[in-house]
């Protein structure tokens, strides 16, 4: 089958990624998540398709202008993929559409939660709402007239704009206008009325200005008003291997992406042509790139639906557990850590008692030396770096390296780097050509007359924000052979050292990819020779040309390969003769699965005694070659233990897992859940709460 119709074995990466975000949708449809979480799954679905617009289909157009119209692996041309994506995105807006209108709206009105539009209004009502726009929402709104006089105004990406066709009384031609909805204040006006229960009674702010438009242009006729939103390409890269300022470089794209060209044009349903046509010509785009839809249904309009004071209608609080080997508040990490390394699982084991406390801890630590860093995304308020300038101010040498280049987080990380710098940090700016995407984090501390070192390594972001509702394990490590190599690796980040040979970590994109590309090699000679052969691997995407292919060498000599990828996926399971051995995983739920976990069982009749690795990398073309990542060995049989439950548990879902078929659909969990049968991520709260409340128990009978 490989040689006679070579394009089969894989998916497209963009239409597998669309069927992700299609599983994301089924979670905002699925009756059994509670209401107002389903409306933040419509917002997720939601910005990961202005995401999607924004980087892949801006570099397909970016393609496609250069001519580079050669067949891709999967078989299929820039052109003609570009076909089937609109044609899937518009299928899937209409799912969205219908989720929202049919089934939320209906829905959150039994619950109290109105949605009302301007001819709902009473005359009081109406009144009360002119006076709240006048206070609060008229004063920062600025109309910009179309016409020789006034050029065409700049749109912003995805901003939300209304476009006015007028009728001067002293012209005869119409005039355009644009106004920019404001983002800086509530998406939905609360009007208040005289109801038992409270109740939610919400206009769109979108609603409210339309239908005042006569106090922005007094004595003019309004003949049309059509909501839309632009989105621009944010696939700009200007990096050179001669470049002379970093952060330059990228401060220059972020000013190049805010003007970029646009690749998708959003408008209602009820267009108005002339508007159109005006937008199509100065936007310079064609009628294939305008989607229609509610201007409702926006990232952020959606996100204030979801935050409604109503609890009941959302999951149950979670509450992430001290992590048990942590447990004991009189006894330093440092102790902990002598005695043997500490793997722990986010968000069901705390970041901030563990990752956040680590940092603390060192930076507190009068014998604490020197502390270094990977930063990718830190968040907008994040503790950590107050904690490093603190730590350079008391004299520590603290190193950080700081990825200027961490998509949509440019902006953020150089206010970062340079607020570090000016605190006396040692700060690298990643490298040229290469993300550093590694989580790494190396203390060094003064012990009697040695130096100690203390290591973690991650599969995250230090980010205590999206540590609440990402899974993800670190691992927390004194190991000598470990930490030393950490000091290499550092080395290479800020000095460009050329050592290669780690013998503990697989560093991308010096050795990674080919030890894997060994391992699983390894695992197929073991099935070859009749002895234990098996792959366990967890990650958010897949799609490394010659990882697939040497797993579909792996499934042929026999290997049980399970693959547990929650984005997209490219290659094709469950094929006779191909790979008939390998099954695809995907996992949607309450939290985002975004943990790094490969097994190979090397032969071993205990499975525990296989080979478990841990760290920062897909397996991608771009994490193995060109980005910087780590990836780790586990060692301790206890830390073994819990890497094997993160992956058996994924495995042996049946309540929120997708499995993906030959013919690239995903299989969707069963549509009514068992009584008492937890979906994963369930089962590890419940896990880890019991695994907490026995620690509490030993700690009081001491």
């Amino acid at each position: 089958m490989s040689e006679e119709h070579p394009f089969i074995r894989y998916f497209n990466r963009e239409l597998s990624w669309l069927n992700f975000n299609e599983r994301v949708l089924h979670q905002a449809r699925d009756p059994q998540t509670p209401l107002l979480e389903r409306v933040r799954f419509l917002s997720i679905f939601t910005s990961n398709l202005d995401e999607f617009f924004m980087k892949r289909v801006g570099y397909l157009k970016r393609v496609i202008g250069r001519g580079l119209l050669q067949v891709g692996h999967e078989g299929s041309n820039p052109i003609e993929l570009e076909r089937l994506i609109r044609e899937k995105v518009h299928a899937l807006l209409e799912v969205r559409t219908h989720c929202f209108y049919d089934e939320i709206v209906p829905a959150l009105a039994e619950q109290g939660v109105v949605f009302l539009s301007w001819k709902d209004l009473s005359e009081s009502e109406k009144q009360a709402a002119q006076d709240y726009s006048r206070q609060k929402v008229f004063p920062i709104l600025t109309p910009l007239a179309v016409d020789p006089a006034h050029p065409f105004p700049f749109l912003s990406n995805l901003s939300v704009s209304l476009g006015v066709r007028l009728q001067h009384p002293q012209r005869k031609d119409h005039m355009f206008a644009r106004i920019k909805v404001p983002s800086v204040i509530p998406q939905w006006v609360l009007i208040e009325g005289e109801t038992s229960p409270p109740t939610f009674r919400l206009l769109s702010l979108v609603d409210l200005i339309t239908h005042n438009l006569d106090e922005l242009f007094p004595e003019m006729e309004i003949l049309n008003v059509m909501p839309f939103r632009v989105t621009r390409n944010a696939d700009i890269d200007l990096l050179s291997d001669d470049v002379e300022d970093l952060v330059d470089v990228v401060e220059e794209e972020l000013r190049q992406r805010r003007v970029a060209s646009v690749v998708r044009l959003e408008c209602a349903d009820q267009t108005d042509t002339p508007i159109l046509e005006m937008l199509q010509e100065e936007l310079e785009i064609t009628p294939a790139d305008i989607y229609q839809g509610s201007g409702e249904l926006n990232h952020y309009a959606l996100n204030e639906i979801a935050a409604l004071p109503l609890p009941q209608l959302k999951y149950p609080p979670h509450h992430p557990v001290v992590p048990a080997a942590l447990h004991d508040e009189g006894v330093t990490i440092f102790k902990s850590l002598a005695e043997r390394d500490v793997l722990v699982h986010h968000p069901y084991e705390s970041f901030n008692a563990s990752v956040l406390r680590f940092i603390e801890e060192a930076v507190n630590d009068p014998h604490v030396l020197a502390i270094k860093m990977t930063l990718y995304r830190a968040g907008e308020n994040s503790p950590i770096i107050p904690l490093l300038i603190e730590a350079a101010e008391k004299g520590k040498q603290v190193v950080v390296v700081v990825e200027l280049k961490a998509r949509f987080d440019e902006a953020r990380n150089i206010y970062w780097a340079e607020m570090l710098e000016k605190a006396g940090v040692h700060v690298a700016y990643g490298m040229v050509g290469k993300k550093v995407h590694s989580k790494i984090i190396l203390v060094i501390r003064r012990e009697g007359q040695d130096y100690r070192m203390y290591g973690h390594v991650g599969t995250g972001n230090y980010n205590a924000d999206t540590a609440r509702f990402y899974t993800d394990i670190g691992l927390f490590t004194c190991d000598p052979q470990v930490t030393s190599e950490m000091i290499d690796i550092f080395n290479f980040l800020t000095g460009l050292s050329l050592k290669k040979n780690y013998k503990k970590f697989l560093v991308a994109p010096l050795n990674m990819e080919k030890r894997f590309l060994d391992l699983i090699q390894a695992e197929a000679e073991q099935a070859k020779n009749s002895r234990p052969a098996r792959i366990m691997a967890k990650m958010n995407s897949l799609e490394d040309q010659r990882i697939c292919d040497a797993l579909y060498e792996a499934s042929q000599a026999g290997v049980k390969i399970d693959l547990i990828v929650r984005g997209f996926c490219t290659i094709r399971p469950g094929v006779k003769g191909l790979s008939e051995n390998i099954q695809v995983r995907s996992a949607i739920g309450r939290f985002l699965e975004h943990s790094r976990i490969f097994y190979f069982q090397s032969g071993k009749s205990d499975p525990l005694e296989g080979l478990f690795l841990m760290g920062s990398a897909d397996w991608m073309y771009r994490n193995l070659n060109n980005r910087i990542e780590t990836i780790l060995p586990v060692t301790d049989l206890k830390n073994k233990k819990e890497c094997w439950k993160i992956l058996t548990y994924m495995l042996e879902d049946q309540q929120q897992t997708w499995q993906l078929l030959e013919d690239g659909t995903y299989h969707p969990p069963a549509p009514v859940r068992e009584e008492g049968l937890l979906g994963v991520h369930d089962r590890f709260i419940a896990r880890y709460k019991k695994r907490s409340e026995k620690q509490k128990k030993k700690r009081g009978s001491r």
